[in-house]
This record gives C-alpha cells, structure tokens and sequence, in this order.
C-alpha cells in the first residue's frame, strides 16, 4: 500500500513511521523543513492534568491513553534513533490563585498548602496559596522529539520532500492525486497532517490560533525549578537540554490567522505574569522569543479518520499536538490500513 502524508509534523511523522512498520510504502510532503512548525513551536508538556479539567469524556480517555504510552514510545524511538528526547516524569505544580481556588483542587488529587508548594519549589513567591502536586506529569524536548521522528521515520525507509507545499488534492471517482508546484503524488491512500494549514486542503474546518512563548536563562548556578509550573494564566516549562538551561513561559492564544509576528506587549505579559509567581525571574535574561499557530477545530476536538474517498485526516489537535502523538500514530495506522474505525468523537465528518 502507497500512503501520501501531506505534513512532516509529530504527528505526519509519527503515523508514518507507524504505516512503515505495518509494512506501508511512505511519501511525506512538507511545505517547509520537518518539525519546523507546531512542533518546533511547543513547550513540551504532556500536560493530562492541567489541559484537560474540562475535557469531555471521549477526549480524556484518548489522552490517558495516549499517556500511557508514552514511556514506551519514547524508548522506541530514542533507540531506533540513537538520539534522546528529554522524556521525563517531572511532576507539575498547578497553583491556586487563594485559598478558594485551593479547596476546589482538593477533589482533582494530592493538594499542597503555601509551605508545601514552596518547599517542592523554594523559589516561588512567599504569597502563593498551595496548588495541586501532580506527580506523574512529565515533558519532552519537542525539538529534539521532532529531529528524532524525522531520523526514525527516514530509517524505516520513509521518503521525506521538504519545501514541497501541496497546492490543491484533485478529487475524481472516489480517489485522489495532490497536486504541488513540481508535479502529482498518487498514492492509494492520503492522511493530512499539515497543522494550521490542514484548513486549506479539502475544505477541512481547521484554524490556526497563535500562541508566543518566551525563554528565559538563569544566572550562573541558579537552579532551574523541577516540575512544570502552572498558575497566573501561565505556565513555566525546565528545560536542560546538551547543557543549556531555560525556563519556557507560554503561552498566548490569539485567532490572527497566519501571523507569527511578535507582539513586544504579549512577551511583558508573559514576563510579568512569571516573575509574580516567581519574583527572582527579574534578573534571569530573556534568550528567546517566538510564536506558532495551534491547529484548532470548531469543537476543539481533533479530527482523526476518513474525511472521503481516500483522504484521511489527522489533524486539530490544537494544545495537545505532543501529549496525543502515540494514540494518534497508531490510531491513524491502523484507520488507513483498515484495521479499525474511527473513534465518533474523532470524526472528521461531524461537521458535513
């Protein structure tokens, strides 16, 4: 079976890689460099607690799912790859705002008070209320994530074609060709996975939401904190990567279509809202600054499964594009190879 992937994403890699395995032949088609948008974009976390307290029921489970798969995928691809990916159970702090907020928590898991907040991270403010200690949520480095899938999925004997945009999928008969600036791809089956750009193709109700994120460097031996930090509208990401310390503060949400300029009043929000969790953050140095767009459909649901005829989508994954990556790898594998159906929440023709 020959499978087009338009998107060299986590998750177009990722289901490639998957389809190799099952013994599929592999295109992918990206309009830039591999793992250059979305993913390059993240912070990282496999945020199952702090992103979905409001999650329906469908949604939940496929991210628990997805969770558990996680370690195991992680070694898999570390091992195929010879390369690391920074996978690991750090644990997250979710902040109350006062002691209301506190009590709420009690009913989601472990809740600590002020004192216990800041003894499992001393730098926090002397004000903070407590906040909810989830102990088994764990973060990637999404760069490295990126590189690694690339490696393994080429490994697998995947044929990648970066800057190769598709202009338009031409439809007849019930199968399709995508048509780029240097010709036709046909293939027997097609998954899109181009993020944001997914709503382009195929008339696919998918739209990009920006989000900055800003990167700050502590001074000389100043520790980093241990887990991910959420709380003030914000949340603040470790990263220890070959040596290079940053603290990750993201992250905005703006509908602005394409636009990944940089607002200078969005990179102080985001600052200011980390040093009041965190006052020492003012002498740490601001290293970066960027922004991406964040797939999202109109249920904030993703979109997993046949679209028609032989175009499939994966797409719409919005916040959770890196926690859902394994449950969607092999989900998407199994739904073109048709070893299963797709889940009804999923659906991408719940729209019409």
């Amino acid at each position: 079976m020959k499978v087009v992937i338009i998107g060299a994403g986590v998750a177009g890699l990722a289901i490639g890689w998957r389809l190799l395995q099952a013994g599929a032949a592999v295109t992918i088609l990206d309009r830039g460099q591999p793992a250059q948008g979305a993913t390059w974009a993240a912070a990282g976390m496999l945020a199952v607690t702090a992103e979905l307290e409001e999650a329906g029921e469908a949604e939940s489970a496929f991210a628990l799912h997805s969770n558990t798969l996680w370690p195991g995928f992680a070694a898999e691809i570390e091992q195929v790859s010879g390369v690391g990916i920074g996978f690991v159970r750090g644990g997250a702090l979710l902040l109350a705002g006062n002691a209301g907020e506190l009590e709420a928590m009690r009913s989601r898991g472990t809740v600590l008070d002020g004192a216990g907040a800041r003894a499992l991270v001393p730098m926090l403010a002397d004000d903070v209320a407590g906040g909810l200690w989830a102990a088994d949520e764990a973060r990637v480095d999404n760069r490295a994530l990126g590189e690694v899938l690339t490696i393994a999925f080429l490994k697998a004997g995947g044929i990648l074609i970066p800057q190769e945009a598709v202009v338009t999928i031409e439809e007849r008969g019930g199968t399709a060709c995508v048509m780029t600036p240097y010709g036709r791809h046909y293939a027997d089956a097609f998954v899109i996975a181009a993020g944001a750009w997914s709503g382009l193709l195929a008339n696919i109700p998918i739209t990009p939401v920006k989000g900055e994120i800003i990167a700050l460097m502590p001074p000389a031996n100043q520790p980093l904190p241990g887990p991910v930090i959420w709380g003030n509208g914000v949340y603040l990401v470790p990263r220890d990567h070959e040596g290079e310390k940053r603290l990750l503060v993201g992250a905005t949400m703006r509908e602005a279509g394409f636009d990944t300029s940089l607002s200078p009043q969005e990179r102080e929000r985001l600052r200011a809202a980390a040093q009041c969790l965190i006052p020492s953050l003012k002498h740490w140095t601001l290293s970066d600054h960027w922004a991406g767009l964040r797939p999202k459909s109109p249920d904030g649901l993703p979109l997993l499964g046949l679209l028609r005829g032989n175009i499939f989508v994966a797409g719409g994954q919005f916040r959770n594009g890196i926690l859902l990556a394994p449950a969607i790898a092999q989900l998407m594998a199994d739904i073109v190879l048709g070893k299963t159906k797709t889940i009804p929440a999923f659906d991408p023709r719940r729209f019409g």
